[in-house]
């Protein structure tokens, strides 16, 4: 798949989703690693709808999350992104779900062992609250990517995670198509749009909310999806 058709994937989906209103809240999860979870029914979910592989790669998560409890949040924030960009494949919604949209638990993105940008984002997210990582630092952003050369008139929409050291910080963007975290200067390709977080939904560079994030029901949905697996958001 070309990095033209990466792109592509994610764009007509995140068209459909703002044009069905608002965003979530997004980051619900606490901050204690494990606080909310109920690893013997993840397991057994896993098991029942993957098998023993699916198993696997959640006792591989849960490793890594395990090893990465002491890290620095610089190697907390490398340590998830390779995580997740290594092991998984990129693939479109309708591939991987035969559905036009559709956001994944970390569960059914580790069990497919595939899945497209939000996806990636979303089990990034997660992982990094579970490590501690304080949720008004991580944003999930909706970005406008330019593909190819600097000035050319294709742009596509696409999603990634910031990290924000502080509010007014420059985040550094956690992307799947591009495995290397780089400060957001060093992403010309991607123009944000907007970004959200609990805390709001933030236009632009803007380092403060400006409007709530309760409109979308996405996020609504996958947290009940969350929870029947053992994982409460």
């Amino acid at each position: 798949m070309s990095y033209k058709e990466l792109f592509h994937t994610c764009s007509a989906r995140w068209r459909r989703a703002v044009l069905l209103g608002g965003l979530c809240a997004l980051l619900s999860l606490g901050v204690v690693a494990w606080a909310g979870v109920d690893l013997d029914r993840m397991l057994v979910s896993m098991r029942e709808r993957y098998g023993s592989a699916g198993e696997q790669s959640l006792r591989d998560w849960r490793d890594m999350l395990q090893g990465a409890g002491n890290l620095s949040e610089a190697d907390k924030l490398r340590r998830v992104n390779d995580f997740f960009n290594r092991r998984i494949r990129f693939l479109d919604d309708i591939v991987v779900w035969r559905v036009a949209d559709y956001w994944a638990t970390p569960i059914e993105f580790l069990g497919q062992g595939a899945g497209d940008c939000e996806d990636y984002a979303i089990a990034k997210l997660h992982s990094l609250l579970e490590l501690g990582v304080a949720p008004e630092r991580l944003r999930m952003i909706y970005v406008r990517a330019t593909l190819g050369s600097s000035g050319s008139p294709v742009q596509v929409a696409h999603m990634v995670l910031g990290y924000y050291a502080a509010p007014d910080a420059e985040p550094l963007v956690l992307d799947n198509l591009i495995t290397d975290i780089r400060p957001a200067s060093r992403r010309p390709d991607l123009a944000p749009v907007f970004s959200f977080n609990r805390e709001g939904v933030f236009m632009g560079g803007a380092t403060r909310p400006t409007s709530p994030v309760d409109r979308l029901s996405l996020w609504a949905g996958l947290k009940s999806k969350m929870r029947a697996e053992g994982y409460e958001p």
